[in-house]
């Protein structure tokens, strides 16, 4: 239809054409986003449910690797964030080195255990 055609019809049968139109684009475009996640799925290789979770990875527990002086109690195993203690412990002037858990005294209990 030409600009002249369309200025010419009437406003009911602009109306009409327009809901024929949202319709069929509303159901082209879901049917589109149900391949297209369908598609998403074999990628990812899985074909359950969008808001499945998967399984985490089981890792191995993690020894402390330094303890705060104050607080024997107080660990952390060098991953993550650093806790508070450990912070407050760099700005006083101490280095990670001086935070480090004494390791001889574990391995020679591991040997003789």
């Amino acid at each position: 239809m030409g600009n002249d055609e369309w200025a010419s019809t009437a406003t009911a049968e602009l109306w009409r054409l327009y809901d024929e139109v949202t319709a069929v684009l509303s159901r082209r475009m879901i049917a589109e986003k149900a391949k297209l996640e369908e598609r998403l799925r074999r990628i990812e290789g899985t074909s359950g449910t969008p808001n499945e979770e998967r399984a985490r990875r089981p890792y191995p527990p993690v020894l402390p690797k330094y303890q705060n002086p104050k607080n024997p109690s107080e660990t952390w195993s060098g991953r993550g964030k650093q806790p508070r203690w450990l912070k407050a412990q760099l700005r006083a002037g101490k280095k990670l080195n001086d935070l480090l858990i004494n390791r001889s005294s574990i391995h020679k209990r591991r040997r003789t255990g």
